[in-house]
Protein backbone atom coordinates (compact mmCIF):
# COMPACT_ATOMS: atom_id res chain seq x y z
CA UNK A 1 0.00 0.00 0.00
CA UNK A 2 1.30 3.10 -0.98
CA UNK A 3 0.05 6.67 0.93
CA UNK A 4 0.50 10.00 -0.59
CA UNK A 5 0.91 13.18 0.81
CA UNK A 6 0.34 16.40 -1.24
CA UNK A 7 3.81 18.07 -0.12
CA UNK A 8 1.83 21.72 0.40
CA UNK A 9 0.43 20.45 3.49
CA UNK A 10 3.84 18.37 4.85
CA UNK A 11 6.02 21.69 4.14
CA UNK A 12 3.14 23.87 6.05
CA UNK A 13 2.74 21.44 9.18
CA UNK A 14 7.11 21.65 9.57
CA UNK A 15 6.82 24.84 9.73
CA UNK A 16 3.95 25.23 11.57
CA UNK A 17 5.72 23.21 14.03
CA UNK A 18 9.06 24.97 13.59
CA UNK A 19 7.43 28.27 14.74
CA UNK A 20 5.65 26.54 18.07
CA UNK A 21 9.17 25.26 18.75
CA UNK A 22 10.87 28.72 18.17
CA UNK A 23 7.98 30.45 20.37
CA UNK A 24 8.51 28.10 23.36
CA UNK A 25 12.28 28.14 23.15
CA UNK A 26 11.55 32.33 23.18
CA UNK A 27 9.26 32.03 25.67
CA UNK A 28 11.69 30.21 28.19
CA UNK A 29 14.63 32.06 27.04
CA UNK A 30 12.68 35.25 28.15
CA UNK A 31 11.11 33.50 31.55
CA UNK A 32 14.93 32.42 32.42
CA UNK A 33 16.63 36.34 31.67
CA UNK A 34 13.26 37.46 33.62
CA UNK A 35 14.03 35.51 36.96
CA UNK A 36 17.73 36.25 36.83
CA UNK A 37 17.06 39.69 36.60
CA UNK A 38 14.95 39.71 39.60
CA UNK A 39 17.66 37.62 41.46
CA UNK A 40 19.94 40.28 40.89
CA UNK A 41 17.91 42.64 42.21
CA UNK A 42 17.15 40.49 45.35
CA UNK A 43 20.79 39.76 45.62
CA UNK A 44 21.66 43.33 45.64
CA UNK A 45 18.99 44.43 48.16
CA UNK A 46 20.22 41.54 50.50
CA UNK A 47 24.02 43.17 50.43
CA UNK A 48 21.95 46.86 51.51
CA UNK A 49 20.04 45.33 53.76
CA UNK A 50 23.11 43.64 55.69
CA UNK A 51 24.92 46.69 54.99
CA UNK A 52 22.64 48.08 57.06
CA UNK A 53 21.20 45.88 59.67
CA UNK A 54 24.75 45.31 61.16
CA UNK A 55 24.55 48.60 63.24
CA UNK A 56 21.22 47.18 64.49
CA UNK A 57 20.38 44.88 67.65
CA UNK A 58 17.30 43.58 68.91
CA UNK A 59 15.79 41.36 71.64
CA UNK A 60 14.94 37.88 70.02
CA UNK A 61 12.10 35.71 72.31
CA UNK A 62 12.25 32.10 71.52
CA UNK A 63 10.05 29.06 72.21
CA UNK A 64 11.04 25.85 72.11
CA UNK A 65 7.31 24.00 71.96
CA UNK A 66 7.01 20.03 71.91
CA UNK A 67 4.21 18.91 69.38
CA UNK A 68 1.52 16.36 69.18
CA UNK A 69 0.70 14.36 66.37
CA UNK A 70 -1.39 16.76 65.01
CA UNK A 71 1.20 19.36 65.16
CA UNK A 72 -0.60 20.98 68.75
CA UNK A 73 1.10 22.05 71.60
CA UNK A 74 2.51 19.10 74.15
CA UNK A 75 3.09 20.15 77.40
CA UNK A 76 5.16 23.45 77.97
CA UNK A 77 7.51 25.67 75.88
CA UNK A 78 11.20 25.83 77.22
CA UNK A 79 11.49 30.07 76.86
CA UNK A 80 14.39 32.23 76.23
CA UNK A 81 15.17 35.62 75.62
CA UNK A 82 18.08 36.33 73.47
CA UNK A 83 20.01 40.03 72.49
CA UNK A 84 21.27 39.09 68.91
CA UNK A 85 22.48 41.40 66.28
CA UNK A 86 23.67 40.92 62.55
CA UNK A 87 27.53 40.49 61.32
CA UNK A 88 28.70 40.94 57.91
CA UNK A 89 31.92 39.95 56.01
CA UNK A 90 31.38 40.64 52.87
CA UNK A 91 34.90 38.97 51.76
CA UNK A 92 33.96 35.54 53.88
CA UNK A 93 35.06 32.58 51.21
CA UNK A 94 34.26 28.46 50.86
CA UNK A 95 31.78 27.54 53.50
CA UNK A 96 31.62 30.17 55.62
CA UNK A 97 28.63 32.10 55.51
CA UNK A 98 29.39 36.14 54.46
CA UNK A 99 26.40 37.37 57.63
CA UNK A 100 25.70 35.62 60.82
CA UNK A 101 23.17 36.23 63.53
CA UNK A 102 25.12 36.53 67.03
CA UNK A 103 23.44 35.54 70.31
CA UNK A 104 23.77 37.08 73.85
CA UNK A 105 21.41 34.64 76.41
CA UNK A 106 19.59 37.21 79.04
CA UNK A 107 16.64 34.91 80.66
CA UNK A 108 16.06 31.17 80.64
CA UNK A 109 12.03 30.86 81.19
CA UNK A 110 11.94 34.45 82.42
CA UNK A 111 15.09 33.99 84.85
CA UNK A 112 18.84 35.50 84.17
CA UNK A 113 20.79 32.60 83.34
CA UNK A 114 23.20 31.30 85.99
CA UNK A 115 26.43 30.21 86.29
CA UNK A 116 26.52 26.65 84.69
CA UNK A 117 23.65 26.81 82.71
CA UNK A 118 24.43 25.04 79.40
CA UNK A 119 22.09 25.72 76.31
CA UNK A 120 19.71 22.91 75.61
CA UNK A 121 20.30 20.87 72.77
CA UNK A 122 17.58 22.73 70.53
CA UNK A 123 18.28 26.01 71.61
CA UNK A 124 19.84 28.32 69.35
CA UNK A 125 22.89 28.76 68.14
CA UNK A 126 25.08 31.68 69.49
CA UNK A 127 26.25 32.22 66.09
CA UNK A 128 24.11 30.71 63.26
CA UNK A 129 24.14 31.72 59.11
CA UNK A 130 21.68 34.92 58.41
CA UNK A 131 18.78 32.88 55.94
CA UNK A 132 19.21 35.27 52.68
CA UNK A 133 22.83 35.20 52.45
CA UNK A 134 21.80 32.75 49.32
CA UNK A 135 20.74 35.24 47.00
CA UNK A 136 24.27 36.62 47.06
CA UNK A 137 26.11 36.48 44.05
CA UNK A 138 28.66 33.99 45.82
CA UNK A 139 25.80 31.88 46.33
CA UNK A 140 23.30 31.88 43.73
CA UNK A 141 25.46 29.35 41.55
CA UNK A 142 24.21 26.34 44.60
CA UNK A 143 20.35 27.17 43.41
CA UNK A 144 18.38 27.37 40.54
CA UNK A 145 15.61 30.22 40.41
CA UNK A 146 12.40 30.90 38.37
CA UNK A 147 9.85 33.27 38.64
CA UNK A 148 6.41 32.32 39.65
CA UNK A 149 4.13 35.84 39.24
CA UNK A 150 2.50 38.10 41.87
CA UNK A 151 1.19 37.71 45.10
CA UNK A 152 0.03 39.30 47.85
CA UNK A 153 1.13 39.03 51.65
CA UNK A 154 -1.09 40.77 54.26
CA UNK A 155 -2.18 43.05 51.46
CA UNK A 156 0.77 43.76 49.83
CA UNK A 157 1.74 43.27 46.08
CA UNK A 158 4.83 41.48 45.96
CA UNK A 159 6.85 39.24 43.31
CA UNK A 160 7.60 35.51 43.82
CA UNK A 161 10.46 33.51 43.51
CA UNK A 162 10.68 30.08 43.68
CA UNK A 163 14.66 28.27 44.06
CA UNK A 164 15.80 24.88 44.56
CA UNK A 165 19.55 23.81 45.75
CA UNK A 166 21.33 22.47 43.55
CA UNK A 167 23.80 20.60 46.28
CA UNK A 168 23.80 16.75 45.62
CA UNK A 169 26.38 16.41 48.64
CA UNK A 170 25.18 13.19 50.62
CA UNK A 171 23.48 14.19 54.51
CA UNK A 172 25.60 13.84 57.38
CA UNK A 173 25.39 13.70 61.40
CA UNK A 174 27.32 15.35 64.03
CA UNK A 175 27.26 15.16 67.66
CA UNK A 176 27.51 13.08 70.64
CA UNK A 177 24.58 10.71 72.50
CA UNK A 178 22.44 13.37 73.67
CA UNK A 179 22.59 15.90 70.82
CA UNK A 180 22.77 15.52 66.95
CA UNK A 181 23.23 17.78 64.24
CA UNK A 182 21.93 17.19 60.84
CA UNK A 183 24.08 18.84 57.62
CA UNK A 184 21.40 17.91 54.75
CA UNK A 185 22.26 20.12 51.86
CA UNK A 186 21.16 19.88 48.36
CA UNK A 187 18.06 18.89 49.55
CA UNK A 188 16.09 22.33 50.02
CA UNK A 189 13.54 24.62 47.85
CA UNK A 190 11.09 27.67 49.07
CA UNK A 191 9.86 30.92 48.04
CA UNK A 192 10.93 34.22 48.32
CA UNK A 193 8.60 37.27 48.44
CA UNK A 194 9.59 40.75 47.58
CA UNK A 195 8.29 44.38 46.50
CA UNK A 196 8.50 44.98 42.82
CA UNK A 197 9.58 48.08 43.45
CA UNK A 198 12.34 48.31 46.06
CA UNK A 199 13.06 44.20 46.11
CA UNK A 200 12.24 44.36 49.51
CA UNK A 201 11.92 40.91 50.72
CA UNK A 202 9.15 40.54 52.89
CA UNK A 203 8.85 36.89 53.80
CA UNK A 204 10.68 33.73 52.99
CA UNK A 205 9.57 29.92 53.44
CA UNK A 206 11.81 27.24 52.88
CA UNK A 207 11.24 23.27 53.11
CA UNK A 208 12.82 19.64 52.44
CA UNK A 209 12.29 18.66 48.43
CA UNK A 210 11.66 15.11 50.36
CA UNK A 211 12.36 12.66 53.46
CA UNK A 212 15.98 12.48 54.00
CA UNK A 213 17.67 9.11 55.94
CA UNK A 214 21.07 10.05 58.04
CA UNK A 215 23.48 7.77 59.66
CA UNK A 216 23.51 8.44 62.86
CA UNK A 217 27.20 9.88 63.92
CA UNK A 218 29.91 7.22 65.88
CA UNK A 219 28.91 8.59 69.41
CA UNK A 220 25.61 8.20 69.13
CA UNK A 221 26.12 4.64 67.80
CA UNK A 222 27.98 3.87 70.68
CA UNK A 223 24.70 4.64 72.64
CA UNK A 224 22.79 0.89 73.32
CA UNK A 225 19.74 0.77 71.32
CA UNK A 226 20.53 3.94 69.39
CA UNK A 227 18.98 3.67 65.64
CA UNK A 228 21.38 3.26 62.74
CA UNK A 229 19.26 5.69 60.53
CA UNK A 230 17.60 9.44 61.79
CA UNK A 231 14.73 9.80 58.97
CA UNK A 232 14.21 14.05 58.49
CA UNK A 233 10.27 13.77 57.78
CA UNK A 234 9.81 17.66 57.15
CA UNK A 235 12.03 20.82 58.28
CA UNK A 236 9.92 23.68 57.12
CA UNK A 237 11.10 27.67 58.28
CA UNK A 238 8.26 30.67 57.48
CA UNK A 239 10.18 34.06 58.03
CA UNK A 240 7.84 36.84 58.26
CA UNK A 241 9.31 40.88 57.94
CA UNK A 242 8.00 44.12 58.66
CA UNK A 243 9.09 47.73 58.34
CA UNK A 244 10.58 48.89 61.60
CA UNK A 245 11.32 53.04 61.71
CA UNK A 246 14.30 54.62 63.39
CA UNK A 247 15.37 58.39 64.23
CA UNK A 248 18.46 59.91 64.28
CA UNK A 249 18.97 60.00 61.49
CA UNK A 250 15.46 59.02 60.61
CA UNK A 251 15.13 55.61 58.48
CA UNK A 252 12.95 52.28 57.86
CA UNK A 253 14.18 49.28 57.38
CA UNK A 254 12.27 45.56 56.49
CA UNK A 255 13.09 43.74 59.40
CA UNK A 256 12.33 39.87 60.47
CA UNK A 257 9.46 40.24 62.94
CA UNK A 258 8.50 36.44 63.66
CA UNK A 259 10.56 32.71 62.59
CA UNK A 260 8.97 29.14 62.75
CA UNK A 261 10.85 26.04 62.71
CA UNK A 262 8.48 22.83 62.36
CA UNK A 263 10.75 19.83 62.38
CA UNK A 264 9.55 15.95 62.42
CA UNK A 265 12.22 13.78 63.18
CA UNK A 266 11.97 9.49 63.19
CA UNK A 267 15.20 8.05 65.34
CA UNK A 268 14.21 6.73 68.96
CA UNK A 269 10.70 7.17 68.50
CA UNK A 270 9.51 10.47 66.93
CA UNK A 271 10.29 14.02 68.04
CA UNK A 272 7.82 17.04 67.02
CA UNK A 273 9.53 20.05 67.21
CA UNK A 274 8.33 23.89 66.62
CA UNK A 275 10.52 26.54 67.48
CA UNK A 276 9.13 30.44 66.98
CA UNK A 277 11.39 33.27 67.02
CA UNK A 278 9.49 37.02 67.55
CA UNK A 279 11.89 39.58 67.03
CA UNK A 280 10.97 43.16 68.79
CA UNK A 281 12.83 46.66 70.24
CA UNK A 282 14.87 47.00 67.31
CA UNK A 283 17.67 50.02 68.10
CA UNK A 284 20.86 50.88 66.63
CA UNK A 285 24.04 50.85 68.48
CA UNK A 286 27.19 52.85 68.68
CA UNK A 287 30.47 51.17 69.16
CA UNK A 288 32.98 52.62 71.46
CA UNK A 289 36.09 53.61 70.48
CA UNK A 290 39.67 55.45 71.54
CA UNK A 291 42.89 56.85 70.04
CA UNK A 292 45.93 55.29 71.91
CA UNK A 293 48.88 57.28 71.31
Amino acid sequence: MVLRVHSGVSGLLASATTLVALVCVASSVAAQSGAEQTVERLGEYVARYYERAQSLMADEAVAVQPLDRDLSALGFPRRLVYEVRLEWNPSAVGDDSPATITRQLMTINGKPPRPGDEPKCLDPKGISPEPLAFLLPARRHEFTFRSAGLARVDGRATMLVEYRSLKTDPPTADGDKDCISFNIPGRSRGRVWADPETAEIVRFDEQLTGIVDVRSPPAQLRKPGSPLYWTIERADTSIAYRRVTFQDPEETLVLPARVETVTVIRGEGVQRMRITQTLTNYRRFITASRIVQ
